[in-house]
């Protein structure tokens, strides 16, 4: 597994309901600013049936976290990265740029989440981090890192380059003519990704 995950139930409709409404609200108000009552009135349903679903909001919390951990990796590492179908590195960036197109409020929680909450946001990165030396390790063992790779750096460094832009999203987006989110941006900016993690920025040496 890339990430621990707690045991599949079935869920009453209103729980599954519940929790996505508390998901678009922590992405577009913030963690911090939204209360129980603002869930349930997304939700159309009472406090009462918020807090005997969840108790708390701690644990509303920490059911959205592990519903976004569940998005990303059925999206991104549901299966292998294999030299078989093509380039890993390239697949890998597809699967990340797909999981976006189809779940912006995934992408606002993840800033937010990630700015806001200390044990929240800690959790997250921390599942974020185990899918990335998941992929690491599966590039290594494909032995297409280079050998003097600092092992650390080369799970931390691709992750750093995703979410910064996720956090960053609203500033970046002044400076691109259209919303990050959009197929046209979403690919230029895979591709750019894709391009540094793969041969860095710079010439060994200028050109003379």
């Amino acid at each position: 597994m890339p990430f621990p995950r707690r045991p599949a139930t079935a869920e009453p409709s209103s729980v599954g309901r519940i929790r996505d409404a508390a998901l678009e609200c922590f992405a577009t108000n913030g963690i911090a600013a939204t209360s129980l009552r603002t869930v349930a009135e997304s939700a159309g349903v009472s406090v009462g049936s918020v807090q005997h679903h969840f108790g708390t909001k701690a644990a509303l919390v920490e059911s959205v976290n592990d519903h976004v951990l569940k998005i990303i990796g059925d999206a991104v590492a549901a299966t292998p990265l294999t030299t078989a179908s093509g380039d890993p590195l390239t697949e890998a960036g597809v699967r990340v740029t797909a999981m976006i197109s189809a779940n912006e409020f995934v992408v606002d929680y993840l800033a937010r989440a990630l700015i806001e909450g200390d044990e929240f946001g800690a959790e997250i990165f921390d599942g974020l981090l185990a899918l990335s030396t998941a992929q690491r390790e599966q590039f290594d063992a494909q032995d297409l890192l280079w050998p003097d790779q600092d092992m650390d750096w080369a799970a931390l460094n691709p992750l750093i380059l995703r979410l910064g832009a996720m956090v960053l999203r609203t500033h970046i987006e002044r400076h691109l003519p259209g919303p990050l989110t959009e197929p046209d941006q979403l690919r230029r900016w895979d591709a750019a990704v894709t391009a540094l993690i793969r041969r860095g920025q710079f010439r060994d040496s200028p050109p003379h």
